[in-house]
């Protein structure tokens, strides 16, 4: 009789795979214990007796065929969901594995199969397929935790593209909003010109180009709902707490500070109070991540960067802070301006500057204000944003 680790190998292997098939990896691996064990007895006998070797090491071919096909006969693999069931089932295949092996042995040795036989093989094929099981139960358990984690990095991702999403959607609003108004003063500029002989061959610009604003605006409108339909396609909370927002936003820029090669140190402080309602998601998201990044962005090497969280009344305060470099005197009036920007690549190529002008169209958009407070001893740059809770809250309470 031999116990070996050969069996829970195997076990664990037709469990894990996923692709291979039962029967041919059983035919595949009892011949190659077959010839292994030849091979090694050829080896260590000088004088090998062919007729006392095979039939002595034979009959594990069939141990390997019995356990594989009674593994595929029984679908061993659509009870995942039922971990002990599986062990049972193992339990039976072993020992019917075993009978079947001893009992080819039998034929050459004529050695019967004893109850005391029976009585180990099973103690041993308990022992053997619940510790398969255990193993296979941490594999499976970890292989969750990674789809979990990788399911979560995707759900973050998708976060934040959502919450750029909205910005630009912010700014189609705006957009179309100033289409509606050019086109009205056309068109009210269209009808006083008409009523004057002298200016009669200028209505007709003037009607064209009402016309093709109002085109740009129904274009922009085509967009601004193309973009809703692929927010709405996302299974993806529109409501979360304040808390797991601010942490999607650290995590986030802890990674793109790594990609920049730089050391970004987070404090975060959230009060109580803030904690007890769910914010809408995105618009939060786009307003911290922006404010965070330009503070990543902006840093040499390292910065600490400070969150706080709290309620005033029925304003949501949002205070980020940092560290870093700083803003100079002269520049604090201009960096909500479109276009003004301080940050410049390797190449000498001026950013876009449209961050924190799209943070203030948010912002105010909310009917909420931004601002850059005075620099004091422990940070040098600190924005507060105040939002009224109305506007963010899951219920508008």
């Amino acid at each position: 009789m031999r116990v070996s680790l050969g069996t829970p190998v195997f076990f664990l292997l037709l469990l894990w795979s996923k692709k291979t098939h039962p029967v041919l990896s059983g035919f595949l691996v009892g011949a190659a214990v077959v010839a292994f064990r030849v091979l090694l007895a050829s080896i260590r006998m000088d004088d090998v007796v062919w007729n006392e070797v095979i039939p002595l090491h034979f009959p594990v071919f069939f141990y390997y065929m019995t356990f594989a096909s009674l593994f595929q006969l029984l679908k061993v693999k659509t009870f995942y969901d039922k971990p002990f069931f599986i062990g049972v089932l193992g339990v039976i295949i072993e020992v019917a594995a075993s009978v079947m092996e001893i009992s080819f042995r039998s034929l050459f040795s004529h050695n019967p199969l004893t109850f005391y036989s029976l009585t180990v093989i099973g103690m041993i094929a308990i022992f053997r397929s619940f510790f398969v099981l255990g193993f296979f139960n941490i594999l499976i358990l970890r292989e969750a935790k990674l789809a979990e984690e990788a399911q979560r990095k995707r759900n973050e991702q998708l976060l934040m593209h959502i919450s750029n999403l909205y910005v630009e959607m912010v700014q189609l609003k705006k957009s179309m909003k100033n289409a509606e108004e050019v086109t009205r003063d056309c068109y009210s500029l269209y009808r006083e010109m008409k009523e004057q002989e002298e200016m009669k061959p200028y209505t007709t610009s003037i009607l064209s180009i009402a016309g093709q604003v109002h085109e740009m605006k129904k274009d922009n409108q085509r967009i601004h709902a193309g973009l809703s339909k692929l927010m709405e396609k996302e299974q993806l909370d529109d409501f979360m707490k304040i808390e797991e927002i601010i942490d999607i936003v650290v995590t986030t820029n802890i990674r793109y500070g790594q990609t920049l090669e730089k050391n970004i140190i987070f404090e975060v402080d959230i009060e109580e109070q803030s904690q007890l309602s769910q914010y809408h998601t995105f618009i939060l998201l786009s307003i911290i991540n922006n404010l965070v990044s330009n503070a990543v962005e902006a840093c040499k090497l390292a910065v600490t960067i400070a969150i706080q969280i709290s309620i005033i009344e029925d304003m949501l305060i949002i205070k980020i802070s940092d560290d870093g470099p700083g803003i100079s005197e002269r520049h604090r009036n201009l960096i909500f301006q479109a276009g003004f920007t301080t940050k410049y690549n390797e190449s000498g190529v001026a950013s876009n500057g449209i961050g924190l002008t799209y943070v203030k169209d948010v912002v105010e958009h909310l009917n909420g204000t931004i601002e850059l407070i005075n620099l004091d001893e422990e940070k040098k740059t600190s924005f507060i944003v105040r939002l009224p809770i109305e506007q963010l809250t899951e219920r508008g309470e």
